[in-house]
């Protein structure tokens, strides 16, 4: 390539970075995942680095982030908000290392602490703070210049307005990250692609009240322009922070040595995924103030930090086949069958396309090359198609209109509720006529939350149903146990062990029995309110009978979809034997009403970790008939955390931060003894 030629591609990207940078700094639409947005940017950098020629004061080494926009008064930073360079490899750590050795003059015996601290995917701020007092916020801008967004703010209760401590300085720029807890971005998704859109979108809102109704959180990290603080490390003034009133990332460690910084960061990625908030890597601080003094800046990043990414949560793969997999309720969801690709250190190989409409509105096909995401736990789904590595062959997917187990027809409701026809397609057939179906809804009658049989798995359910041994949940208390001891894999002991379990299990709530049944529509809550009103299994068989459906739509929590759902499953002539064969062989317990003033009266409480021999839905159950309450998250109105074993360490380090009083399971059980 030319020089000309190289010019004009780097302009080109120049060009492009910017219009991304206009996207995602100043409308907080971003165009393109942050992975391209990295590739962009380190091929720019590349660029620059092999040819001396290549320089353009709008490169991303150059500035940080975006002109300010016009909407909000601008001011300068006292010291500006630099950017830091990016880590993605052992190497790049250890030549990080080695850089900050060689620009000090030490050997490499010589022993660097680092603050690392995980990194939120949120909008930097910078609190100006004057003698105590709150006194001005400003976003980031383009580093020099930012935005006063000191009223939205001010509405964020992270961020202490006073601080009367003796020892916080005269003046200090304090500087974090403003963020939305993916907990509370559920309520937000329908107006905002994903929390950091959210959290920027909010602070731009030009009516403070309208900030403030917005669940905004701040994390504090470091500081810019300072007058009189007496701190000589980064660590010390984390600690020093969490003192004034500031929240601090509670993931924050002092490490030294490049392997313990790779130890902490493998922990931490596998971690990712049950934080409450977004990180996209580690930024790891020298910790020593009088150091970073020393080591200065390059260009417009520190020369003492860097930010290590995690690996990417999005790849490029192909698309071998399309499967449609049946439902416990007759959903068709189709799932792609695509080339194994490595996804953040896990082998994907298939990836929900979740309906028809999906497909269709992205055009999914056979034979496409396609980028596919896989965030935390959820399961990997298809973000777009690559049309230019498209086949000229390609034709469209077609859905089936018969059901692939049974060929009953397949249909999209019209929901009542939204006046909307859904976008899932289901096959038709009632009870238990359709196969795939029917192994579905045994895999939920065995299940935790139903009758949670130990050692009763889906692979089991599937295993018996190819041997013809179950068809029907009322078969799982007549196994043949001399057949099942022939199989292989199977021998007197793990039969026995099974028997066991599957006659434990025979004394059941009605809330659970009910549940159990795989009704659609019926979860567990509208199962209990169920209970409530029938009392008895006896009642619940006769709601044929009597014919009083509509008598439901009194019960607080029981619309018009559960009653035409509990209507069609008794308009059934299979699930009703199904049901009269199950009262034979088990014992269902009638509902008790809860006690109005029982023993956990006003107290609320969370479990975390898995329970030994009691499921989570027993334990809220006994803690409601006890007159207690469950709460979804740790705060100030938990008053007890129940853990198990490898119980949540987020969960366990609010509770302790809050001094919620943690239990362990045995204790639990003994408050409620001393009930009786």
């Amino acid at each position: 390539m030319n020089k000309k030629a190289i010019e004009k591609d780097y302009n080109n990207k120049i060009k492009l970075i910017n219009k991304l940078n206009q996207f995602y700094y100043n409308k907080s639409k971003p165009i393109v995942q942050d992975f391209e947005y990295d590739e962009l940017k380190k091929e720019i950098f590349s660029l620059e680095k092999k040819y001396d020629f290549l320089k353009s004061k709008d490169s991303p080494s150059q500035i940080v982030g975006h002109k300010p926009s016009r909407n909000f008064k601008k001011d300068m930073h006292r010291i500006p908000m630099l950017s830091l360079s990016n880590a993605f490899t052992e190497d790049d750590l250890i030549n990080f290392e080695k850089k900050i050795l060689n620009f000090l003059s030490k050997d490499s015996n010589f022993k660097l602490f680092y603050s690392a601290e995980p990194k939120i995917d949120g909008i930097s701020a910078s609190l100006t703070y004057k003698h105590g007092k709150f006194y001005k916020g400003l976003s980031r801008g383009d580093g020099k210049e930012g935005e006063d967004i000191t009223a939205n703010l001010s509405t964020i209760k992270d961020i202490p307005k006073i601080i009367l401590d003796e020892d916080f300085p005269e003046e200090i720029d304090i500087r974090g990250e403003v963020f939305i807890q993916n907990s509370d971005f559920e309520d937000l998704k329908e107006k905002f692609a994903n929390p950091r859109n959210a959290a920027s979108g909010s602070l731009r809102q030009k009516k403070a009240e309208d900030t403030k109704k917005i669940p905004l959180k701040f994390i504090a990290y470091t500081f810019g322009y300072e007058k009189g603080l007496k701190i000589n490390n980064q660590y010390d003034f984390l600690d020093k922070l969490k003192v004034w009133g500031f929240k601090i990332n509670p993931l924050n460690k002092l490490i030294s040595g490049t392997k313990n910084l790779i130890q902490n960061y493998s922990i931490i990625e596998k971690q990712r995924s049950n934080l409450d908030f977004d990180i996209d890597g580690i930024v790891y601080k020298v910790n020593d103030f009088a150091l970073q003094q020393r080591l200065g800046n390059v260009a417009n990043a520190p020369r003492w930090a860097i930010a290590h990414k995690f690996s990417s949560n999005k790849a490029t793969s192909l698309i071998l086949d399309i499967e449609i997999q049946i439902g416990r309720t007759g959903a068709l969801t189709p799932v792609a069958k695509i080339k194994p690709i490595n996804i953040g250190g896990v082998l994907v190989s298939n990836a929900t396309l979740h309906n028809e409409d999906e497909i269709n509105r992205k055009d999914i096909r056979i034979g496409d090359f396609v980028t596919v995401e896989r965030a935390g736990d959820v399961i990997p789904h298809i973000l777009s198609v690559d049309l230019k590595r498209r086949p000229k062959s390609s034709s469209k997917f077609i859905f089936p209109l018969k059901c692939p187990s049974c060929g009953s027809k397949t249909i999209k409701e019209f929901n009542k509720i939204t006046k909307k026809i859904d976008a899932v397609r289901r096959c038709s057939s009632e009870g238990y006529y359709c196969d795939k179906i029917s192994i579905e809804k045994l895999k939920h009658f065995v299940s935790k939350e139903a009758f949670n049989i130990d050692g009763f798995g889906k692979k089991i359910v599937e295993g018996f149903w190819k041997l013809k041994l179950i068809k029907f949940p009322q078969d799982i208390f007549k196994l043949d146990y001399n057949k099942i001891e022939k199989l292989e894999g199977w021998g007197r002991l793990s039969v026995e062990n099974l028997k066991y379990s599957i006659n434990q299990k025979r004394n059941i709530s009605l809330e659970r029995f009910i549940f159990a049944l795989g009704i659609r529509h019926i979860g567990l809550e509208n199962a209990k309110l169920l209970s409530k009103h029938f009392i008895s299994l006896r009642n619940f068989q006769n709601l044929t009978k009597k014919n009083n459906y509509n008598d439901l739509l009194n019960i607080d929590g029981i619309g018009e979809t559960q009653v035409s759902s509990i209507k069609s499953f008794f308009a059934n002539k299979t699930n009703v034997k199904v049901l009269s064969e199950l009262g034979k062989v088990l014992k269902i317990k009638n509902a008790t009403l809860s006690q109005s003033d029982g023993i956990l009266k006003n107290k609320s409480f969370l479990v975390t970790g898995k329970l030994n021999g009691i499921s989570r839905a027993e334990v809220k159950s006994l803690i409601e008939e006890n007159s207690g309450t469950t709460v979804s998250s740790v705060s100030n109105r938990l008053d007890y955390l129940i853990i198990g074993e490898k119980p949540t360490k987020r969960k366990v380090e609010s509770a302790k931060e809050l001094k919620i009083k943690i239990i362990k399971q045995e204790e639990f059980l003994q408050m409620l003894n001393k009930a009786s």
